[in-house]
């Protein structure tokens, strides 16, 4: 049992004892020891949320749901956290997240579930109010239908929106035209008053949260309130409170007067006169990283882009600060049109954000690797292609939600990496953005859903946002895969794989071309293009690979003269390479295998004693030869091969595959006296007994047919030996033959 194992069994009994400190040392170290296992981090968070170490489980949490991203337990993890918090509209939002995946999986029983227990928790939800009657309507339970209507209708009004009240009324009275409360909220709202419905309709009275249209899908991590002018702005907000906090201990002198100025001009929303305060305090000698930040910042506000890098520097290794120095560097070196400087200081910017927020220090150093990719595919990149990606950095790193939307870019990012390469990754931050997002987003959940019309309209949307955007690109092939329409996704895998090429992102192409082939093995043009890629990249070992299939592919279309001879164009390059002789001899046998189908046992004869050179004991090649040999009547040269192959069976100590052996080829060859004399020996090392006598009996016979006497009396006396029933008819013979 593996160490992950023994923890992971050893924290389920501590859990099952309600032991919630020994199930969490347990499940700790099951997650260190397999740092991406999901199971063991839902396993820990459960444990963690149960000893109400809330923060940690919502962590923890956070992490189970990026390594299982489909699976729904981290969600109702979180949800269950936020509640135990006292945060019931998180919650119910978690708990939407939720109900999406259970809707993927079309298991509309356990969504409506969720629901259910979202409105409890926060009855004014209103989307949810929708969804849930819908999903009553379409299981039949017209009552429960009804009355989520109504309440849809309740939360409509409050919200001043009548014309969505009534549309949610009438649809309630569509299930019943007669139901009296749905009747009186028809007539309310027809005369301008307020909907009134019984108290248990209503669990407590609560103002709605917000419409359909208000929804916000966060990346569920728990990073509070975000500045809405990003990093900078939320250390420019420390740096106030830390500035006041050091002039309080500093006593009034002219110095600290400055600075106080320069807060109280800051906080009146004058940033001139404030960072012009600000400089005096520093040039008083007021050297202090917050007042360095609320310099940097104000000048960066102003425009004053040089004057603020220096102030800026100063304080990068300040671990409060830093983020929010870096994020203003960016800013003005994108400005001042140095834009490699500022793309590094930008995700710099980036990562300190991300970082921070990481559940490990495992998980932190995960993504201080994803970062450097990052910037490793990045450099050397023309200006005008970085200008771009600078301004999409840093409207990632401004608004009302860039804390999550960090999170959510960064994942997409390192997934485009690793799948696309670094061009795939600087096109979609170039091209790209939230829409684009969004979109594949979308285009991936109808795939999920079978939904394959609207995810391929979905993708066209996207090309519209970004042509050049290549996968999604190949989603449309994958959907036209689906959708059976197979030669027209080839075309698109093709096109896809030239425009990789035309990047040089050969590794990128060639996966492509791979994929293809997964789906159709028997596509000959699109084996030789890869090939072709392959040899043009000096990847030998591959492109041997791929023309032993495209031989193969030949042979299963029935085209055995370009199946023959790709074979041994195979066999020319494997020798060239100096391939693995287990490469050499499955070549070998491929081309053997045709001479058979062509019944030219000639030729199939010379490549199996080719086989044999390379490899004295291949089976396959010992065993064809014995075949082919008997056929011919030549039994020495067989029992020459067959000795060899038992020898290499008996090596192994596999026994029962030499007695099948010769079991098959005395059935096929009765009257040979060699396979017989061998079949007895092993059948009595065997103590098979009876068996053995059948053989001796038989081979006796054999050798008095053809007037061997004195073998014959040899045979007659191993059979005596062995005690046979009618013993005295054997001595009998044994005597007449002069033994």
């Amino acid at each position: 049992m593996s160490d992950y194992q023994t923890y992971m069994e050893e924290g389920h009994s501590a859990a099952w004892e309600r032991d919630w400190t020994s199930a969490i040392e347990a499940y700790s170290k099951a997650v260190q020891s397999a740092t991406n296992d999901a199971d063991a981090h839902i396993n820990l968070g459960m444990a963690l949320l149960r000893d109400m170490q809330l923060d940690r489980a919502m962590k923890v949490f956070k992490r189970a749901q990026q390594l299982a991203p489909e699976d729904p337990v981290p969600l109702e993890g979180q949800a269950e956290t936020y509640e135990e918090m006292g945060q019931l509209e998180d919650a119910s939002k978690q708990l939407l997240k939720v109900s999406e995946i259970y809707l993927a999986q079309r298991d509309l029983i356990k969504a409506i579930s969720v629901w259910e227990h979202a409105t409890s928790l926060t009855p004014g939800l209103v989307s949810i109010h929708a969804r849930l009657a819908q999903a009553y309507e379409r299981v039949d339970r017209k009552d429960d239908a009804i009355r989520a209507y109504l309440i849809l209708a309740y939360n409509f009004q409050q919200m001043g929106d009548s014309s969505k009240a009534k549309r949610a009324v009438n649809r309630a009275l569509k299930l019943d035209n007669n139901h009296s409360i749905g009747l009186s909220a028809l007539r309310a709202l027809e005369s301008g008053g307020q909907i009134a419905l019984p108290q248990d309709y209503l669990a407590r009275d609560v103002k709605p949260v917000y419409d359909d249209a208000e929804i916000d899908f966060d990346d569920g991590r728990n990073v509070g309130e975000a500045h809405p002018d990003g990093p900078m702005g939320e250390a420019m907000q420390e740096a106030l409170v830390l500035l006041a906090e050091s002039v309080i201990v500093s006593g009034l002198d002219e110095t600290v007067m400055m600075a106080m100025q320069g807060m109280e001009l800051q906080r009146q929303e004058q940033p001139e006169e404030a960072v012009e305060a600000y400089l005096q305090a520093d040039r008083s000698g007021m050297n202090n990283p917050p007042l360095k930040m609320s310099i940097g910042g104000l000048l960066i506000h102003t425009e004053r882009y040089q004057e603020a890098i220096k102030h800026l520097e100063s304080i990068l290794d300040d671990p409060i600060l830093a983020s929010g120095a870096l994020h203003g560097l960016g800013q003005a070196y994108s400005h001042l049109d140095k834009q490699g400087e500022a793309t590094g200081y930008l995700i710099q910017s980036l990562r300190a954000v991300d970082t921070s927020l990481a559940a490990t220090p495992h998980e932190e150093q995960e993504l201080i690797i994803v970062y450097r990719n990052l910037l490793g595919a990045l450099e050397g990149r023309d200006t005008e292609s970085l200008r771009l990606i600078n301004q999409r950095l840093m409207g990632l790193l401004t608004g009302a939600n860039w804390k999550q939307r960090i999170t959510q870019t960064r994942i997409h990012l390192d997934e485009i990496l690793k799948d696309e390469g670094g061009q795939g990754m600087v096109d979609y931050l170039k091209d790209g953005g939230d829409a684009l997002t969004s979109l594949v987003a979308t285009v991936d959940r109808y795939m999920q859903m079978g939904l394959y019309t609207l995810a391929m309209d979905e993708a066209h949307y996207a090309t519209e946002v970004s042509p050049w955007y290549l996968p999604v690109h190949v989603r449309m092939a994958e959907i036209m895969m689906k959708e059976g329409r197979i030669r027209q996704a080839i075309d698109k895998y093709n096109t896809v794989a030239r425009l990789y090429l035309t990047r040089e992102e050969n590794d990128r192409a060639a996966v492509i071309l791979q994929e293809v082939l997964d789906t159709a093995p028997l596509n000959v043009d699109v084996r030789i293009s890869l090939i072709e890629l392959l040899e043009d990249e000096d990847r030998w070992d591959e492109a041997l690979e791929n023309y032993i299939s495209l031989a193969e592919t030949y042979q299963q279309l029935g085209d055995f003269d370009r199946a023959s001879d790709t074979f041994n164009a195979s066999e020319e390059l494997a020798d060239r390479i100096n391939s693995d002789s287990s490469v050499v001899v499955r070549i070998k046998h491929a081309i053997a295998d045709i001479h058979q189908m062509r019944l030219n046992t000639r030729a199939a004869q010379s490549v199996y004693e080719q086989i044999l050179r390379v490899d004295a004991t291949d089976e396959k090649s010992l065993r064809a030869l014995i075949d082919l040999f008997y056929a011919q009547g030549n039994q020495v040269e067989a029992i020459k091969r067959l000795d060899t192959l038992l020898g290499s069976y008996a090596k192994k100590g596999q026994i029962d595959k030499i007695v099948k052996m010769l079991e098959s080829l005395v059935r096929s060859n009765p009257d040979d006296a060699a396979l017989r004399q061998r079949l007895a020996s092993i059948y009595r090392r065997r103590g098979q007994k009876k068996e053995a006598i059948e053989q001796l009996d038989a081979l006796g016979e054999l050798q008095l047919e053809a007037g061997l006497m004195a073998e014959a009396a040899k045979t007659i006396k191993q059979i005596i030996s062995m005690n046979p029933d009618r013993i005295d008819d054997y001595k009998r013979l044994l005597s007449q033959l002069g033994g």
